[in-house]
């Protein structure tokens, strides 16, 4: 009997996961099947990607020095980040003040402004050298500020968190974005 039960294991394992591989591919089915054009595909239509042409390249951090987001935001920085999206600057780790720019290509600022909007830091229009973006601020501790280019945009996050800020937050990146601005390839 002993024998009969993991003998079911023993099989009983593969079938699972067979099973479980058939229902993920048939639930990942092809747009064609089945459609017939009435409706449209899941991630189309409105509020769908469209192809953009590519924005200024910014350069990597926004073109901005590591001396000059130290000066801006006022505290000493003890860690930077960098990566293909952007880049971090932490006076002492996750969670304390920070700076944060990040640079998003073919991807709408409209989200970015509306999930500010969405956890209570209202969204402001403004311009940067005639590009359209957003600021938002919370509690003097914190700012976001998006600046589009075409159908992509840059961001900078300012946050002192727990820490006094040192300079207003939204200042700081405002002043940062102006000189990601004007350091931008064309």
């Amino acid at each position: 009997m002993r024998t009969k039960v993991e003998t079911r294991v023993s099989f009983g394992v593969p079938i699972a996961a067979a099973l479980a591989a058939a229902v993920l591919l048939t639930s990942c089915g092809s747009d064609d099947a089945g459609d017939d054009g009435s409706s449209p595909a899941p991630g189309s239509g409105s509020g769908a990607f469209e192809p953009t042409d590519p924005g200024p390249f910014l350069g990597e951090c926004g073109s901005v020095t590591d001396a000059e987001v130290a000066e801006q935001f006022g505290m000493p920085i003890a860690l930077i980040t960098r990566n293909s999206v952007g880049c971090e600057w932490e006076v002492g780790g996750i969670g304390g003040p920070s700076v944060t720019f990040s640079w998003y290509r073919g991807s709408p600022i409209g989200r970015e402004r509306a999930g500010s909007e969405l956890i209570g830091r209202p969204a402001k229009d403004i311009a940067i050298d005639g590009n359209p973006g957003f600021v938002a601020a919370a509690s003097g501790v914190l700012c976001e500020l998006g600046v589009q280019f075409g159908g992509d945009f840059a961001h900078w996050s300012v946050m002192y968190g727990d820490a006094h800020p040192v300079n207003d937050p939204c200042a700081v990146a405002q002043s940062l974005a102006e000189t990601s601005v004007s350091r931008m390839q064309k």
